[in-house]
């Protein structure tokens, strides 16, 4: 009775997991994985960059959460196949040295959006998001230029580094911060807003009382529920204004 319950349940799911695939691509000789994750063929596509630990279950989820709203995610890798960091040095490390070398994360982030472009097909449009670590990669790429829609952080580094700056900025900015957040300040985040409204570059800058860094981290201690809620309301709000 179990077998034939558990291959009930396995055809079920079936039709859930066809949608979704590890991609592994190359940069510079060196393997990378994504995750992909299909709404299907014309749907918007949604640039997924993962905090320090990599990308994780978490990444997928959020992944999962879009794809059921008609999304197609892409979850870019900017560490390497299999380089998934438990210890914080390991972390410490690898952002490290991309902090250091902006153009090498520049790089991975451009090569995981051509990967990503080869999934989803014709797109009526783009929008980059990142959490924490990858929510100042998404701002490092609206630095660049990406013509891209939107570019959206959640509890992410907002420093600009010296000699950069928004003035080929393409698409909106959202930034979406907890006002308890004592990795990444509030000077930090009044600084982009004064820098981001000079360069003329359109953007919506939230706070979140109470809610401390990386509060939207399911299961976390640093889970703030409110704000995860909050953000993602106003994020999938964000979308369906641009793309319905």
């Amino acid at each position: 009775m179990k077998k034939i319950l558990l291959s009930v349940l396995f055809v079920l799911l079936i039709p859930l997991t066809l949608n979704a695939k590890t991609v592994t691509y190359e940069v510079d000789g060196k393997a990378y994985e994504g995750y992909y994750q299909a709404a299907g063929q014309g749907k918007p596509l949604l640039i997924l960059v993962h905090d320090w630990d990599g990308l994780t279950d978490y990444e997928v989820k959020r992944a999962e959460m879009l794809a059921e709203l008609g999304y197609n995610v892409f979850a870019v890798d900017l560490f390497g196949k299999g380089v998934r960091p438990t210890e914080n040095e390991h972390k410490k490390l690898l952002t490290g040295d991309l902090y250091k070398d902006r153009q090498r994360m520049r790089s991975l982030f451009e090569a995981a959006y051509a990967e990503a472009q080869k999934h989803a097909g014709d797109s009526p449009g783009t929008v980059a998001f990142g959490y924490c670590f990858g929510g100042a990669v998404v701002l490092e790429m609206a630095r660049a230029g990406v013509e891209i829609d939107g570019f959206v952080t959640f509890h992410g580094g907002l420093t600009t580094p010296e000699g950069q700056d928004y003035a080929r900025t393409k698409g909106k900015v959202m930034v979406f911060h907890g006002t308890a957040d004592t990795a990444i300040s509030m000077e930090d985040f009044g600084n982009l807003a004064v820098e981001l409204e000079s360069a003329g570059v359109p953007h919506e800058m939230v706070t979140y009382s109470g809610a401390p860094h990386a509060f939207t981290v399911l299961g976390s201690n640093r889970y703030h529920e409110e704000a995860d809620r909050q953000s993602w309301t106003r994020f999938t709000r964000y979308l369906e204004e641009l793309y319905n």
